[in-house]
């Protein structure tokens, strides 16, 4: 089931781009949003505000990422860490298995896993080269 909805946002001095645009495609992205406006330690934030370039395996073209979000947040030791995060169902971030699905199921996960990955790949290489942080959070980093 489709989830979608605006995230009004609180702490409008700490969000990167236009706060009245910020858009949750799941419950688990508003639980981070509540939790980057509000956290005592995240400077700055936003949400699909980064564009990261990245080839698709799967039509051999160039496409642009757009990572579920942005942070500026303090470390224990006083530093300013970047993060780039992802928020994806923990399925999503294992490569599919043929079990019992029908073979359209089966192909439509291999394209969602291999695009999936060559996004995350550019993300990773990106946050190398500037020092930042990538992160994949999944419901079991959600969830209490």
């Amino acid at each position: 089931m489709a989830y979608k909805t605006k995230y009004k946002v609180q702490n409008r001095r700490k969000y990167i781009g236009n706060p009245d645009k910020v858009i949750c495609r799941s419950l688990w992205e508003r639980r981070v949003c509540k939790y980057l406006d509000s956290n005592k330690n995240i400077i700055r934030w936003g949400s699909e505000e980064i564009a990261i370039p990245y080839y698709s395996p799967v039509d051999k073209k160039m496409h642009k990422y757009f990572p579920d979000f942005i942070v500026e947040k303090i470390g224990k030791d006083g530093a300013v860490n970047t993060l780039i995060i992802e928020v994806k169902p923990y399925k999503q971030t294992l490569e599919p298995k043929k079990k019992r699905k029908s073979k359209k199921s089966y192909i439509s996960e291999c394209i969602t896993y291999e695009i999936n990955t060559a996004k995350w790949k550019a993300a990773k290489r990106l946050c190398g080269d500037n020092d930042w942080k990538f992160l994949l959070l999944t419901e079991n980093e959600i969830l209490p």
